[in-house]
């Protein structure tokens, strides 16, 4: 993929944060490509509200990777990943990029980010990832998957409620959330319960970031 090469600064920003991450600063080069094209598209598409590239390597890349060590086990097990409404593709895009052979879809309904997901897939070499252009309500796949997650997408009860079904017996919603999600966690429906809530540290974001594993009740 050609694309100008980035600022010195900022692929600093990005490789210092791989490392608080201890991620391989060998990943720095597609993720900044990544951010690149969104860039671009952004410009025509309004893909994505940040768009200071500093703000989007935070709030968008080391944000989204946050969470990478709680898909190994996913990968090593060959499962695969829904992102629920991506957007831009996030978390997914970067989590796909960190870790070569995840199995990821990338659910999007609106027609405008499904093709920014499919060009970026497509120029990323993302074979591994796939793009659902559906809501995920409507996503005909149950039980395909060994986990689901979502970035600001809905409360934890109406994430279960659109996209529950896509999930595997003994599958997990991983959900990325801001401050603990006391609340959501309380007016959880019937049948699921928290398995683990994990404090997420973002390499340059002071705002609170939890990970909030939710499953069924074997009960």
């Amino acid at each position: 993929m050609n694309t100008p090469a980035p600022d010195p600064a900022l692929r600093r920003q990005l490789e210092d944060g791989l490392d608080a991450l201890a991620l391989d600063r060998a990943h720095a080069a597609p993720l900044l490509d990544y951010l690149a094209l969104l860039a671009r598209w952004n410009r025509t598409y309004n893909l994505t509200a940040v768009r200071d590239p500093r703000e989007m390597v935070a709030k968008h890349l080391l944000d989204s990777l946050a969470m990478h060590p709680f898909v190994d086990a996913l990968l090593a097990q060959g499962g695969a990943l829904a992102d629920l409404g991506t957007g831009p593709g996030l978390p997914g895009i970067p989590l796909a990029i960190v870790k070569p052979g995840l199995r990821v879809t990338l659910v999007e309904s609106n027609g405008k980010k499904a093709r920014f997901l499919r060009e970026a897939t497509r120029a990323l070499g993302l074979a591994q990832a796939r793009v659902a252009e559906s809501r995920i309500e409507a996503l005909d796949e149950p039980g395909a998957y060994a986990a689901i997650t979502a970035r600001a997408l809905a409360t934890l009860a109406q994430i279960l409620q659109l996209g529950g079904h896509l999930l595997a017996p003994h599958g997990r919603l991983l959900a990325m959330k801001g401050a603990h999600p006391d609340e959501e966690i309380a007016a959880l429906p019937p049948g699921w319960r928290v398995l683990r809530a994990h404090r997420l540290a973002v390499p340059g974001l002071a705002a609170e970031r939890h990970l909030v594993e939710v499953g069924r009740d074997a009960g």
